[in-house]
């Protein structure tokens, strides 16, 4: 039946018209933004997991941040030990020197005042961003420092953070107390007392003296052996501090190196839910620009159909 005020043809081929219209403008959407998911309205679930990793991965940037500064640290530590060896094994030269028959004691002390300065001088100046892990006194003790190591998330969404520890009491060098003085039995490696091994075996130190006040002056052949057998033992401990500061700068660089993997790896999880397929969605947009064009066109012989009735009448 034809009606003049009911096009029933005309209204379906509007309606068709409405809902291409409708998935153009979605189509459109994802190729200009280049996502399928843009909103919760989209998908809730996906834009949800979505939005919680991003979030996510804003904190692992943070985390990325600290390993950097925890390096600086670190790297800042271990030159300075490395350096302080070097000084420290050039005393132990000077007290074999010194232990040579005939050799002035006094003019090899000279020398090894020298050094001692520069040890003073080096272990000071290891220090970054006012944290000092070789040098400590009233203000800077020596205790367990923690680097941010990571960000986590559980099953249940709970958070937490992943830290790496580091006991600056096992790489003091020098401890002073609030007078500036030398701690005889602290953490300080140079400033402890010197300890060596007797005939015995037993263990011994020498008592006031240690790497930074030695004073080889007037000292007799029997205490010159037992500071050089001090000196020695304290190197060797040095040696083990500054290989457990590379085992963490290692860690450190390797947690780094994960870090920015991971980042990468949910980035990628991401675009798997929320990036729109380029190729698809240009391929509908053709689809639907096609059926668009018939669409109209059928809307348009709907529309003729009323304009035909008028010949009835003619």
């Amino acid at each position: 039946m034809s009606s003049l005020l009911t096009n029933t043809s005309a209204m379906s081929a509007l309606q068709t018209l409405r809902s291409i219209n409708s998935e153009m403008s979605t189509t459109q959407g994802r190729i200009s933004s280049g996502m399928k998911v843009g909103e919760a309205s989209d998908n809730a679930a996906y834009w949800s997991i979505a939005t919680t990793m991003r979030s996510d991965n804003k904190a692992l940037s943070s985390v990325q941040d600290a390993l950097g500064l925890g390096a600086a640290k670190i790297d800042t530590a271990y030159t300075g030990m490395n350096a302080a060896i070097e000084v420290v094994d050039e005393i132990k030269t000077k007290l074999v020197a010194a232990s040579e028959p005939g050799v002035d004691k006094a003019k090899v002390q000279k020398e090894i005042t020298q050094l001692q300065e520069q040890l003073t001088s080096l272990t000071k100046s290891s220090s970054f961003n006012g944290e000092n892990w070789l040098y400590h006194d009233d203000n800077n003790t020596a205790s367990t420092k923690s680097v941010v190591g990571s960000f986590n998330r559980d099953a249940s969404n709970n958070v937490s953070l992943t830290t790496l520890d580091i006991d600056t009491t096992t790489t003091s060098l020098i401890e002073v107390n609030a007078s500036g003085a030398y701690v005889a039995s602290g953490n300080g490696l140079l400033s402890n007392d010197l300890t060596y091994t007797t005939a015995s075996g037993a263990s011994a130190s020498l008592s006031g003296v240690n790497v930074m006040n030695l004073d080889i002056t007037d000292m007799s052949a029997g205490d010159l052996s037992n500071a050089l057998s001090g000196v020695d033992s304290v190197l060797q401990s040095m040696t083990d501090a500054a290989a457990d500061l590379g085992a963490v700068k290692k860690r450190v660089e390797m947690q780094n190196d994960f870090v920015s993997d991971l980042k990468t790896s949910i980035n990628s999880g991401i675009g798997r839910l929320v990036d729109a397929d380029m190729n698809e969605e240009s391929t509908r947009l053709r689809a639907l620009q096609t059926q668009q064009q018939l669409g109209i066109q059928a809307l348009s012989i709907a529309n003729s159909q009323s304009q035909n009735i008028l010949q009835l009448f003619g």
